[in-house]
């Protein structure tokens, strides 16, 4: 066995439509995966084809197929899941019909409440690299909220809080068409990471209640253009777009954000 014959395991379990290589790693800590019957260990290496692999008991073999990566613009509603037993409408729900026999991995998932742009994809890579702490993926959100956000808080926003042990604060923010007092329902919002539930939380700590959640953006690629449970087939160009840092002209000061901006962040 050479090692340009084998990979990791838990690539191998990606690229088979299993899971996602961090659900992998999650399985092969638990046990549940084994290798010509042994116990696998996490970093492991195998050779599709020649070793034999076992999930929860059953067979794995190598899957082929298309690369595919999709935009989807999420409705409110549902789950960003494969399976869910306590909700019947998922994403994968809504897929057309010609997308239905793939096997897809959402790379960045929003809450139920929450709507927006989800990335979908076949490629187990291309989900690894969207996902993983190292690579900076831009996020941005619209917030907003039941009361208003005063100019005087944007400070905590941005140091952020920690929760049961759990850091959390967006990297940037902005407010979209202040009152006279320096406050607003609305807020433009960027991120790099997202953990689950992580802008309300955030938000909720410091004293506000999020009325609706959008993403509206991921690095330079736009939800603009994708109606309401439509998804759209990204080119190569458009999934390198998702690495690129966005430019945010007017960004750096909240009184510079136009009502034409703030019109276009409203649009769905």
């Amino acid at each position: 066995m050479s090692d340009s014959e084998s990979i990791r395991l838990q690539k191998f379990l990606a690229d088979a439509g299993i899971c996602s290589r961090r659900a992998a790693e999650q399985l092969i800590k638990e046990g549940e995966v084994w290798v010509n019957s042994v116990k696998a260990t996490l970093g492991q290496k195998i050779t599709p084809g020649v070793d034999k692999i076992t999930v929860s008991g059953k067979n794995v073999r190598p899957v082929s197929q298309p690369k595919i990566t999709l935009a989807m613009h999420k409705p409110r509603g549902l789950v960003c899941t494969n399976d869910d037993p306590f909700h019947a409408d998922t994403i994968f729900t809504v897929l057309p019909r010609v997308f239905a026999k793939y096997r897809f991995f959402c790379a960045g998932r929003l809450d139920k409440e929450s709507e927006g742009l989800v990335i979908l994809t076949t490629d187990g890579d291309l989900a690894h690299r969207l996902m993983h702490p190292s690579n900076i993926v831009v996020k941005r959100y619209q917030v907003s909220l039941e009361t208003p956000f005063p100019a005087s808080r944007k400070p905590a926003l941005l140091r952020g809080v920690t929760i049961e042990g759990e850091h959390m604060q967006v990297e940037k923010a902005t407010l979209i068409a202040p009152n006279r007092d320096g406050a607003s329902l609305h807020l433009d919002v960027q991120m790099h990471h997202g953990k689950k539930r992580e802008i309300r939380h955030l938000f909720m700590a410091l004293g506000f209640n999020v009325k609706r959640l959008k993403r509206y953006q991921i690095g330079a690629f736009p939800l603009k253009g994708i109606p309401l449970r439509a998804v759209k087939p990204l080119s190569s160009k458009e999934i390198s777009q998702l690495f690129k840092t966005p430019r945010i002209p007017g960004a750096t000061t909240d009184h510079n954000t136009s009502d034409k901006k703030s019109s276009q962040l409203h649009e769905d």
